[in-house]
């Protein structure tokens, strides 16, 4: 059960040990926004429908554009592509007009799609105090999207009366600082591997999330000592169709192998595709590579960030695993400083270098360039 709006905007209260508490409720929402539904969400004066504009179904999306007040949140990067001001800072609110439509609801939120859609606009951006729906609620909902792996642009209604039944509803305040998700082992079970017959593979999962994370493990690695280890992020394309786009595939391997070469290590392969955006967002970012923008533009022309990932995941495990300490495979500083913030000791940085082709040349450099791997 939920209780009604109290006078600080607030009312959500667990009442009973079945509801869900507010990881729950924010994982539901996630889930809602991913299959068409939307979300109720409110600060202390105000509260709004919203609705994820990928996968807003025409009903529903009529519905809420019909209400007074409401409008499109998309990121400030988004808003300069489509000459639009940003008069929020980090987002832009646009007024919908009164004839919009899926089509322009899709090609306003879709970078991908700009060169099939080229006239658009022009756009009314809001600025504060305008609109029905106030700038600290059109953030709670991007970042809500971007959680769901979906492109961060959201229609919203403000709503004043009894929300509909069966939505779920979260708060600003609530989302200013979510709740680790935490992860446990499902099971294992001894998988020889091609590097190694002495393989292991352990499945974490969240209740908060749909990710499933694997440690494999190679050999018999002692827990008292500095394991060798790898972050290793999902990539369907460079891992199982060994794309040359990326150099993903051949780290992967060469990790593995250089385990089974020391007689031990732990490779986590954590269920972060793209960089953490998604598997369609990085199909949508590989699109707009196509039209020339580097790794980190596309991303952020889509409204993501270049790297959205969250290595907590990789340290909970090795954590749960009893290691406490690491050799880290990694070309990436960031790594190591995020191992070391969640409490794993990093002893050493070991260079990871392969896979290198003239498809992924100009890839590899950008990181090397924009997002601070070491060369």
């Amino acid at each position: 059960m939920v209780s009604k709006i109290g006078p600080t905007g607030y009312g959500i209260a667990m009442t009973h040990p079945l509801d869900p508490d507010l990881a729950e409720r924010l994982a539901r929402a996630r889930a809602d926004l991913r299959i068409g539904l939307p979300v109720l969400i409110e600060d202390q004066t105000d509260r709004a429908l919203a609705l994820a504009a990928e996968t807003a179904g025409p009903a529903r999306f009529a519905a809420l554009r019909g209400v007074a007040g409401a409008l499109l949140a998309i990121g400030a990067r988004r808003a300069a592509t489509l000459k639009a001001r940003a008069y929020d800072g980090d987002l832009a609110r646009l007024r919908l007009p009164p004839d919009a439509d899926l089509a322009w609801l899709r090609a306003t939120a879709d970078p991908a799609r700009d060169l099939a859609a080229p006239l658009k606009g022009p756009y009314v951006a809001l600025r504060d105090g305008e609109g029905g729906v106030s700038a600290g609620l059109a953030r709670a909902a991007l970042r809500l999207a971007k959680g769901a792996r979906l492109l961060p642009a959201m229609v919203l209604a403000p709503w004043k009366a009894e929300e509909p039944a069966g939505l779920v509803r979260v708060s600003v305040a609530e989302m200013a600082a979510p709740p680790l998700s935490r992860l446990s082992e499902v099971v294992s079970a001894r998988v020889p591997l091609a590097v190694s017959r002495a393989g292991r593979l352990h499945v974490f999962r969240s209740p908060l999330e749909d990710a499933e994370h694997v440690a494999v493990e190679i050999g018999a690695p002692p827990r008292d000592r500095p394991v060798l280890a790898r972050l290793h992020s999902a990539c369907l394309t460079g891992d199982i169709f060994g794309s040359v786009k990326c150099d993903c595939g051949p780290q992967l391997h060469a990790a593995l192998a250089r385990m089974a070469e020391e007689g031990a290590g732990v490779l986590l392969y954590l269920d972060q595709e793209g960089r953490g955006i998604g598997l369609a967002n990085k199909m949508r970012a590989y699109s707009l590579q196509d039209q020339g923008f580097d790794t980190v533009e596309a991303n952020h022309r889509l409204g993501f960030e270049d790297d959205e990932r969250d290595f907590r995941a990789g340290a909970q495990m090795l954590a749960a695993l009893g290691f406490s300490a690491v050799r880290l495979l990694t070309n990436n500083p960031a790594k190591v400083r995020r191992m070391e913030e969640a409490g794993i000791a990093v002893t050493e940085r070991v260079p990871l270098r392969v896979g290198e082709t003239p498809e992924n040349a100009a890839y590899l450099a950008t990181k090397i360039a924009r997002s601070g791997h070491l060369p």
